[in-house]
């Protein structure tokens, strides 16, 4: 089972991921991977000298299209899991997106996204991401 904590900071090196929690018009915006049949919030993998402000908007227009919108930090995240980085502690960023443009085609690993007011019945990472989304409404974001 993963532990899922939060954080106010943290050192900015120690973030390997940004994750975007993700609306357009009031409703939320998941993603679907073409290798999974599963959903999931954009986000992903720090690459190496990024910004993790470069890595959220790197990630959400990836992942979802989007050419226009405001992206504001919520807080840091970290998880401790066996089965992820050998139960070591990993940190990531979590944003919250709005989303007023998107392109036409997503050139991606994406396979499609999905806008809705429901939370998928079935998540990529289901011990994580709901907690994610828990953390943003209890931040004041959703």
């Amino acid at each position: 089972m993963a532990m899922v904590r939060f954080y106010e900071e943290i050192d900015e090196r120690l973030l390997k991921f940004a994750v975007i929690i993700a609306q357009t018009e009031g409703k939320y915006v998941f993603c679907k991977h073409k290798q999974r049949d599963t959903w999931e919030v954009p986000g992903g993998h720090r690459e190496p000298g990024e910004k993790i402000l470069e890595t959220a908007k790197r990630e959400l227009y990836e992942e979802t299209g989007a050419v226009d919108f405001d992206l504001k930090p919520i807080c840091v995240y970290s998880v401790i899991a066996e089965d992820y980085f050998a139960g070591e502690e990993t940190f990531g960023m979590l944003y919250y997106a709005d989303i007023r443009a998107f392109e036409q085609e997503l050139h991606s690993e994406i396979e499609r996204i999905v806008i809705t007011d429901r939370m998928p019945d079935v998540w990529t990472y289901p011990e994580i991401q709901p907690k994610l989304l828990q953390e943003s409404k209890k931040r004041g974001f959703l």
